[in-house]
Formats: structure tokens, sequence, C-alpha cells
């Protein structure tokens, strides 16, 4: 027997196979006396008592540094709940010999049996590791259960289902043949291997920078977010007991200037999945800019970064409705989302009534630990975050108008208060820079002002992210699609600026935001794969000479 026929993939199968139907996640209630609640609760009290060790983990091997870092509650930041190890510059080094070592066999596998692993990764995630991610989750980067809910587990699960539906689709794409030949398309994986950046606020980012790119066969060098270090330790550990081949993902937490440093010079880089600042982004694209003449091949460069996401109303709006859009969209995991809502324009005729409703449900907001399942909201991620939006506060009290909120305390939280400003004009500083916390700025406009405020909305900021018009004026939402095109890659008509479900409403927007490569669709893995065009003609001709050539 050949050692061909015994590679992975290549052994007994006859048949197309087809991925299992594909639906989202539902979405648990953990209601009062549910037994979801219940669990839940149990794992939470388990895991807030534990202080766990995290290691580098390195083709299926765990490496222990000494340089240690800590995971604690932003929401009572007293408390450790693991410490974890900074990989040194030669584990760097190791992992990133590790993924290209893996990529070569992993990437000779079927992309059936390499969607199993993540298929089987959903179904862990959605039974029985659950808990332990929605708990890492909670505990870690200070989400409600629902917050955590819709991203760490439903979210997650489907990107991992649905990705496997789309990369299906991808590999059943083939080109026409004429008669006599046979073409085909080899949807190849990247030479090299893929760096994946996740950020810290949502643990279903990191499992999908890491995991679509693994999921068309090449070998990631993962570094997570060092404040959501709980949940990604976690992912890593459910993605081995899923049967992820070592060193097909490689978890090196650790300093990102060294890690990148390492990382963006090495000559075998095949491409970059972020998730993060516009500003590291852009330092590590002109990084590669300036690597080119190194690199084995152009590196695919994709990512999402920041906003300043925008809801607008027309005058025929209906105001209750706007204002619940503005809460939600603004207040919900403390605005700590690249969608979440931090400009706002409302004409004259309805400020009163949206300013009166969004007060009240200000002022009825409960803030507090997530263990508290009353709660709304809880703390900011950091210290650094806690400081910057509280400058942010202190601009707001000389040189607007707080409507609601405006606190901060840091003794033994994060905690921002959901905040109300009005701005005096449509230029003000909290109109125009991201401030990644529960901050959102008003501008009134006059009615007849609406085409004009429509093309403010546009100019206003470099970000073009996610926005959401409100009316119920058919004309005025079609003039708001046309002016505001280019302003948000994910638009919302009478719904919030956040919530985008995958496969639903693919995600990622342009201008500053990002290369709009739509996390959750197909888009996205297309990027990870390089096409290779196949002709077999079966019958080759036996003469040079053409019909053409023959005697008049």
């Amino acid at each position: 027997m050949t050692d061909s026929a015994l590679r992975p993939g290549a052994a007994g199968f006859n048949g197309v196979r087809r991925i299992p139907p594909t639906v989202n996640e539902p979405v648990r209630s953990y209601a009062p006396g549910s037994p979801e609640k219940a669990s839940l609760k149990k794992r939470l009290t388990a895991m807030a008592a534990e202080r766990i060790e995290i290691p580098v983990i390195i083709g299926g091997k765990e490496f222990r540094t000494g340089d240690i870092g800590h995971a604690v509650m932003p929401h009572k930041h007293a408390h450790i709940l693991a410490d974890y190890h900074k990989a040194n510059p030669a584990q760097v080094e190791l992992a990133i010999a590790a993924a290209v070592k893996a990529q070569k066999e992993w990437s000779q596998w079927s992309w059936e049996d390499r969607a199993a692993v993540f298929l089987k990764a959903a179904e862990l995630l959605a039974g029985p590791w659950r808990d332990t991610v929605n708990a890492a989750t909670m505990l870690n980067q200070s989400k409600t259960v629902y917050q955590s809910e819709i991203d760490a587990a439903c979210e997650l699960i489907d990107f991992w289902r649905l990705n496997a539906q789309y990369a299906q689709e991808i590999y059943h794409e083939q080109p026409m043949s004429s008669a006599g030949v046979w073409n085909m398309s080899d949807y190849r994986s990247l030479e090299g291997f893929v760096y994946a950046i996740s950020p810290f606020n949502f643990t279903a980012i990191g499992g999908n920078l890491a995991g679509s790119p693994a999921l068309m066969g090449n070998g990631i060098v993962w570094k997570p977010a060092a404040t959501a270090m709980l949940s990604g330790y976690y992912l890593m550990k459910l993605l081995e007991e899923a049967g992820l081949p070592p060193g097909v993902i490689n978890f090196v937490p650790g300093d990102p200037i060294m890690i990148s440093e390492k990382v963006l010079s090495h000559r075998d880089l095949a491409g970059v999945h972020f998730t993060g600042s516009t500003g590291v982004f852009n330092s590590m694209w002109k990084t590669i800019g300036s690597n080119m003449a190194n690199y084995r091949s152009y590196p695919r460069i994709v990512g999402e970064t920041g906003g300043k996401d925008y809801m607008i109303a027309h005058p025929s709006a209906d105001a209750q409705a706007f204002a619940v859009g503005l809460v939600r969209g603004a207040y919900e995991y403390q605005g700590q989302k690249c969608s979440a809502a931090s400009r706002a324009y409302v004409p004259k005729s309805l400020w009163p009534a949206v300013r009166d409703a969004a007060v009240a449900m200000i002022n009825d907001i409960r803030m507090g630990d997530t263990r508290d399942f009353r709660n709304f909201m809880s703390a900011v991620i950091d210290k650094k975050a806690f400081d910057k939006i509280s400058s942010y506060l202190d601009d707001a009290k000389k040189n607007a108008k707080i409507i609601a909120g405006g606190g901060a305390r840091g003794e033994e939280g994060y905690f921002i208060e959901p905040t109300l400003v009005e701005a005096p004009t449509a230029d003000y500083r909290l109109m125009c820079e991201e401030i990644f916390g529960p901050v959102l700025t008003v501008f009134v406009y006059d009615d007849d002002k609406w085409t004009e405020m429509l093309e403010t909305v546009d100019r206003t900021s470099p970000y073009g992210l996610t926005g959401a018009v409100f009316s119920r004026d058919r004309q005025a939402v079609r003039e708001a699609l046309v002016t505001l095109r280019n302003s948000a890659g994910n638009f919302y008509i009478n719904d919030k600026c956040t919530g985008a479900v995958v496969g639903q409403q693919p995600f990622g927007g342009s201008r500053g935001s990002g290369t709009n490569d739509k996390a959750g669709s197909k888009l996205n893995l297309l990027r990870w794969v390089s096409p290779r065009s196949i002709k077999e003609t079966f019958v080759p001709p036996t003469a040079y000479q053409y019909p053409f050539m023959g005697e008049e």
C-alpha cells in the first residue's frame, strides 16, 4: 500500500459528502427556574473560586515561561481568575515552525475531514462546553449572561457550522469543461502560516479568526487578547478535544509588539486575520508593506477595525422605537462593540419624546457583577479603557450637556454609567471620535435639514462599519440608503445598529473600519485559499499543425 493511500482523507470513501443541514443556534433564555440558569450559575461559582494556570500551547505541547500575566474580573479587578504564561521570542519562532509543519499534512486532509473537526467543536460548545465558555466570558470579560450567550455560545457555534457550509459551496464550485477536456479548480491553502490576532470584546471572534483559515487548510499562530485570556484558553482546549491536530492552531499569549515583530518579518507569513484598533492595523499593514521583498508570497491581509457608528431618525420615525434602539445599541456590553451606537441624530420635533424615553430607560438600568443576572450592564474591560472613557466624560461636562449618567467609579470594578450627551454642534469631539464605551452623543437637528444631515453623517467619521435609519417614510429610507451607501458595511432600517447574526447579516465595514471581508460568509473563507486551475486533456493532439494551415 502506498503512503498516499494512508494519508488522512485519502482512505476508503466513495461519494459526495454533504455537511448536515445548518441553522442558527437557538439563544437560551436563562429565565428564572430554567435548568440552563441553574447549570450556568453553578459553573460560575466554581470557576470564580478557581485560579488556574494558562500555558503557551505550541504543536500540542504546553510551555510555562514563568513570565506571568493575570486574567482578572473587570467588575472586581482585584480578583484573579488565572495566571497566564507569556511566550518568549524563541517560542514565537517555534509556533511559526509548528504551524508551517502542521499545514503540510492538514492541508492534505479532505475538506470534509477538516470540517468534521469544527462541526464537532460546535456540538461540544452547544452542549458540554457551553457553561464553561460562557462563564469564562462573563467572569473575565464582564459580559452579562445574555451578551455572553449570543457571543461565546451562539455566534461561535454559528461560525463553525456555517463556515463548513460555505467551505462546501466553495469546493463544489468548479469551472465548465469542453469536449475531451476536464477542467478543475483546486482550492489550495495558503503557502506558509496565518497570524490571527483577536480582541477582548467577542469570544466568538477569537474562535473565528483562528478557525476560518484553519478550516481551509492553513496553520495558525493565534495571539489572544490579554484581557480575554480565560475564554481563549478554553476555546483552545475545546478544539483539542474536537480532534484538531497539534500545531494547526498554536496558542501564543504575550507581548503583542514582540510577537508581531517576529511574525510579520517571517518569510512564511501567508496572511493576517485581525480584529482590533484601526491604528494597530494600519501599523501592521505598513510593516508588511516594508517587508514585501522578504516574503514567499503576498500575504493576505484581512482586518475589522474601528467604528463611530450612527443612528439617525427621520421626523416620521417612531420615537419610542428609536429610543429603545439607542439604549440597546449604545449600552449593551458597556458599548464595547465595534458596532455600538456612538452618535445619533434626532429631529427637534422628536427630541423631547426620544430624550425622555431614553432617560427613563437609562435610569432603570442596573449595573454590577455579571453573576447577578438582573444587571443589564457591567464594567468596562480594564483601567486603560476606564481612564480613556472618563476623559471623554470630563470633556462632555465642560463642553456639552450631559442628559443622563456621566459617573465613573473604579475602586472595585471599572464601572462607567450609561451616559447620554447632547452635543452643541454636529462636529463636536464626542460626535466624531471613537470612544468604545457606554457614551452616546446626540445632535438635535432642524426637521427641514434631513437631507443636509444625511450628508453630515456620511462625512463626519473616517469609519464605515454600522449605521441605522429610523423612518416610517419610505422615500426617506430610500434617500438614506443612497446617501449613506458607503458609510456602513452593515446598515439597519428601523433597528439598532448592533446584533449581526452569522449567515443573516455578514459583518464588516470599509473605509477606516477594515477590509470588509465579511466574517461569517463565503467571502471571508475565499481569502484563505489560493486557487489552482487544472486542465486534463484526455486525448492530446499528436501533430503540431492546425486545420487552417491546409492548402488553399
